[in-house]
Formats: C-alpha cells, sequence, structure tokens
C-alpha cells in the first residue's frame, strides 16, 4: 500500500453519534462512504487517515478496514482472510489479537468459532510470508476486529491504540466522569458555535468546557498524543508529522471565548482547572510555564470554572447555551437523589431564561421531574450506559 493509495477505514462512536461523526469527518475533506449504528465508513489517503486520528472529537476510535468480502461459510472466511496481504500491513516480530467479534443476521454466527478462524488464517499468511513458525505470543500486538452484517464481513486493524477519548488532558478524571468524545458529541449535535456564551452547572472535572474551549480555539483533540498506526507497516512519520505541523498552526487563541462552568464541589473544580491549563499546554505543545506564564488569574482564553450550587447558578447574560451532564445516581450518590436533582434543575427555568438546554442522562423520565416536556430526545451511549440527550430549544 502506498502513500497515494486510496485508504477505506471507519470511525468507531457512542450509537446515536453518528451524524456528529459523519459531519467532522466532511470537515475533515474526508470522503464518507456511510453510516451505521455506531460507525462512520470513509475513504482518504494516509495524510487523511492520521488527519482523522488527530481531528476526530465524537470518534472513539478509528480502524482500517482491511478486507470487505461477503462469507457465508467458515471455507470462504479462511480463504479470503488468507488472501488480504497482511504483510504489508504488520511488521515482522508484531503478535496478533482478535480483539471483537460481532455477527448480526448472518450464517456465521458462532463469535468464538469466527474469532479463531480468523486468528489462524491471518497468523498462516504471516508466517508464511515471513518464514517463522508462529506468531508472537509476547510484546506489541496488531488488534482486529471482526463484524459480520448479513453474511459481509469486514476485517479491521485498530489504528488508533489507546481509544480517542484520552486526550491527554485529563490526568484526573473525579468520581463520575464524562467520556470526552461523549461530550464532544453533545456539542456537535447541540450545533453549539463559539459565539455563543456556554455554561454547564454540573461542570465536574470540566469535560464539556474544556472539549468547548478546545473546539472554539480549533484544536485538534488529537495533537498531544501518538497512535498505533505508527507501529504498521504503512506509518509514515514524515506525514505524521506534516500532519500534525498543518494542525498546530490552525490553533487560533485571539478568538473571545465565553465558557463557563460550576460545582458545588471544590475539588472537582480544581480539577478542571487544572486540565484545563493542561489541554491549554496541549494546543501549545509546551508547557505554560515553558511559556513564562503564571496562572495567579484565570487567562482569557480559558473556561471560568467556579464553585457554586445549582441554586445559586445565575445566567451571565440575556442568551446562551447550557450543556451539562447532571448527576445519574449510579456511580456518584443514588437515583433518588438524582431525581432530587432534576427537580431542582426547574430553578434554571427561572434563572436561565430563554437559554437553550442540552443535558444527557440515564433516567428516560428526566423530563417529568424536570417539568418540561424537551423540543428533541435522542439515544445515545455514554461508555458503556445507554443514556438520552434532551434538548430545549428554549427554557
Amino acid at each position: 500500500m502506498s502513500i497515494e493509495d486510496k485508504i477505506t477505514a471507519v470511525a468507531l462512536c457512542a450509537g446515536g453519534a453518528e451524524k456528529a461523526v459523519s459531519l467532522e469527518l466532511k470537515k475533515l475533506g474526508l470522503a464518507v462512504l456511510g453510516t451505521g449504528f455506531g460507525k462512520a465508513r470513509f475513504q482518504t489517503d494516509l495524510a487523511g487517515l492520521y488527519r482523522s486520528l488527530m481531528g476526530l472529537r465524537a470518534a472513539d476510535r478509528v480502524f482500517l478496514e482491511a478486507a470487505r468480502f461477503l462469507a457465508e461459510d467458515f471455507d470462504a472466511l479462511f480463504a479470503k482472510t488468507s488472501a488480504v496481504s497482511w504483510e504489508t500491513l504488520i511488521p515482522k516480530g508484531m503478535g496478533l489479537r482478535i480483539s471483537k467479534v460481532r455477527t448480526n443476521r448472518s450464517r456465521l454466527h458462532a463469535a468464538a468459532s469466527v474469532q479463531g478462524m480468523v486468528h489462524k488464517a491471518v497468523a498462516d499468511r504471516l508466517c508464511k510470508q515471513y518464514r517463522f513458525s508462529r506468531v508472537p505470543a509476547y510484546g506489541k500486538s496488531a488488534e482486529l476486529r471482526v463484524y459480520i452484517e448479513k453474511d459481509q464481513v469486514s476485517l479491521l486493524l485498530d489504528i488508533s491504540g489507546e481509544p480517542l477519548f484520552k486526550r491527554g488532558y485529563r490526568r484526573e478524571g473525579g468520581v463520575a466522569p464524562l467520556r470526552e468524545t461523549t461530550a464532544a458529541a453533545m456539542l456537535l449535535l447541540a450545533d453549539w458555535r463559539r459565539k455563543f456564551l456556554l455554561y454547564d452547572p454540573f461542570c465536574g472535572s470540566g469535560t464539556i468546557g474544556i472539549e468547548a474551549a478546545m473546539y472554539a480555539w480549533d484544536m485538534a483533540p488529537g495533537l498531544g498524543r501518538g497512535f498505533a498506526l505508527s507501529d504498521f507497516l504503512i506509518g509514515n512519520q514524515e506525514i505524521e508529522q506534516e500532519v500534525r505541523k498543518e494542525l498546530f498552526k490552525k490553533v487560533d487563541f485571539s478568538r473571545t471565548i465565553r465558557i463557563y462552568g460550576s460545582d458545588e464541589d471544590s475539588r472537582a473544580v480544581a480539577l478542571a482547572g487544572s486540565n484545563a491549563e493542561r489541554a491549554y499546554e496541549l494546543a501549545q505543545g509546551r508547557s505554560i510555564s515553558e511559556r513564562g506564564i503564571l496562572l495567579q488569574e484565570r487567562l482569557p482564553w480559558l473556561p471560568d470554572f467556579k464553585v457554586l450550587s445549582l441554586r445559586d447558578a445565575k445566567a451571565p447574560d440575556k442568551e446562551g447555551v447550557i450543556i451539562t451532564n447532571p448527576p445519574y445516581g449510579k456511580r456518584l450518590g443514588t437515583i433518588e437523589s438524582a431525581e432530587t436533582t432534576y427537580r431542582t434543575m426547574e430553578r434554571l427555568t427561572r434563572n436561565f431564561p430563554g437559554w437553550k438546554l442540552g443535558l444527557i442522562t440515564d433516567h428516560p423520565g428526566f423530563e417529568s421531574f424536570f417539568g418540561k416536556k424537551a423540543s428533541s430526545c435522542r439515544e445515545i451511549t455514554n461508555g458503556a450506559i445507554q443514556s438520552y440527550f434532551f434538548q430545549y430549544e428554549n427554557i
């Protein structure tokens, strides 16, 4: 596979965030081939592949689609998997792991058998090409996923490494952190723009506010980290650095941002502040201390986080957008305490009149406690938790 070759890839995301990821891919100049539940297929070149890894905000992982074919039985699965030129992707000495198998409405439905057959086919091909008896059992491994839908097999090579929500700015996440990619999806689905004031009254460790700031700065979220793509034979350090340099140049701190957050937990607010500073450092490519900046006061381009209870939160301006993640009552508190919080959120209608509201919760009955029907509601997963994104055009 050469640098100029067109590469088909798949971005995986939370169920319900497909639209956001598809729009992001198009904004990055990548050709979207289609979407399905929790994924978007796209086509690009190697530079675009690096751009997707660094630039996607709402995607959890990116995979290279190594092969896509029809297989109605195990003989076809083995033969067509063996026919893939794995030696052009996976270097000699790297191990192999089939990390996940999913089948749906297909003749091949036994996941364990599919896993074993694909592993054998890939391993046999590599052993034959590299002239060794078995693939290494230890050390770094290539991770493959197998998806079979209506007998259509997709063999996906993980080129992300660590999941993409690990941006690098969050040293600690607090008691019940919101996944970064979910926060980004909420911002994108709410159609938030940097010209709008943003407020999060349950800011916790600051994820929503920081993701909003990165979006406002035009900072690619993956600038401060590496990717598994560079471990494979198609990886190219020169292209990676060119793309990274290109994306660094786009970061702009001259833009005025009005991003606020509050929480009654002082430790969480302190974490939010330090996480925001770390995100700024990553956007610069070097630390704040190296730039000679002393953080005695909030930098004007950072989100403003304060210790404040929901009861005391008031609109800092006549109009704006609230995007928040109130307590679910599982990892933090109880379901009953969460429902009490939802009732207390009715104060937002008085303290933030005319504002828009977007919130995520796993409680399908949120509206009955809040006392107002949402303008829209979509199902979305937050990690492994099935949740709902409620939106209000005017509270």
